[in-house]
């Protein structure tokens, strides 16, 4: 399948992280999504596509949820809630970018990518 749409750099600020001053401080999460569906008869009608802010504050709150360990999670979790609020959705890919994880190195991003498919 060849449509998507495609959501990049939703942002929200998040307590996710196995250490400590993770839970504590919390840091910048960024997300990018992109929905695999059939768009060929659209036909300029919402209910045969997927209104993408509604996938961007589900986004926005699995970032701000209940802290988990690894971001390997957040993206499942994500794409596990696509799938099941967004029928019309075939495939989803999962970007969870963490650029301020403590390595303890300088580097630009720590990035998780995930696909689930129906």
């Amino acid at each position: 399948m060849s449509d998507s749409i495609s959501i990049t750099g939703i942002t929200a600020t998040g307590f996710h992280g196995v250490y400590t001053e993770e839970r504590a401080t919390g840091q910048k999460f960024v997300v990018d999504v992109k929905l695999s569906l059939n768009l060929e008869k659209l036909k300029d009608d919402l209910s045969k596509t997927v209104n993408y802010a509604d996938v961007a504050t589900l986004v926005v709150r699995h970032i701000q949820a209940e802290p988990v360990n690894l971001i390997e999670t957040v993206a499942e979790s994500i794409a596990a809630e696509v799938l099941k609020d967004f029928p019309l959705v075939e495939k989803v890919k999962v970007k969870v970018h963490k650029p301020q994880a403590p390595l303890g190195i300088e580097f630009d991003d720590v990035i998780v990518t995930i696909k689930r498919k129906r």
